[in-house]
């Protein structure tokens, strides 16, 4: 579906963003104070523009309660990032996703009521440490402070030419598999019956602490 965006700050995380975005065929106002970076996406985002979105008469001539998500992702300015969001929401954007720099940045950002606050190289250094902890588990996404999803590789011999009615992995691990991966093949919500191969792909939900558990018993040679 075709939505608005709006990106104030395109640094390497906000100009990554843009790019994204509008390849896949999104709508994207790209806004910055410094002219080298708006001419850098000057030819690839719908519109930019040079402006201080400190400045909330600014943001209200772009008429930013307008887009639909609105990123403020501001690098290490934090009076800058604060300002910005602040007038974002006081103007009616509907969608503020901030990026916060460290902890307390968070806790400010969430506290003047940004919609979502994120912590990229955080998540990026949590999800490599992860890969690294638990290689076969290919994508891991937190859903919330107790539940995730992941993918889980199938390398344990014994999981291999069982039944997922015979594994029970529901009973045992209080996951539910959702889909499996099998040759390049997705297989949706499969029947009790589907026999597992080696170096399939499982598709889990569930608590946090049993999808490592999962993980750590499919990886045991």
């Amino acid at each position: 579906m075709r939505q608005t965006y709006a990106i104030i700050g395109l640094g390497r995380f906000g100009g990554a963003l843009l790019e994204t975005l509008v390849a896949n065929g999104q709508d994207v106002l790209g806004i910055d104070v410094s002219e080298e970076h708006v001419n850098d996406y000057r030819d690839i985002a719908t519109q930019v523009v040079i402006a201080d979105a400190q400045e909330d008469d600014v943001l209200r001539k772009l008429d930013i309660a307008s887009f639909d998500h609105v990123i403020i992702a501001i690098g290490h300015n934090m009076q800058a990032s604060i300002l910005a969001t602040i007038n974002a929401k006081d103007l009616g954007a509907k969608n503020v996703i901030a990026k916060a720099e460290n902890k307390t940045h968070l806790r400010v950002l969430t506290k003047i009521g940004a919609d979502v606050v994120v912590q990229p190289e955080r998540e990026m250094g949590e999800r490599i440490a992860r890969k690294l902890l638990a290689p076969n588990m290919l994508n891991f996404i937190e859903l919330s402070d107790d539940y995730s999803m992941a993918e889980v590789q199938i390398v344990n011999p014994s999981f291999t030419g069982k039944t997922l009615a015979e594994l029970n992995i529901r009973k045992k691990f209080g996951l539910n598999i959702i889909a499996v991966r099998h040759d390049g093949e997705v297989i949706v919500a499969p029947g009790a019956q589907y026999q597992l191969h080696d170096r399939d792909i499982l598709s889990v939900v569930g608590p946090k602490d049993m999808v490592d558990d999962f993980d750590q018993m499919t990886n045991r040679a």
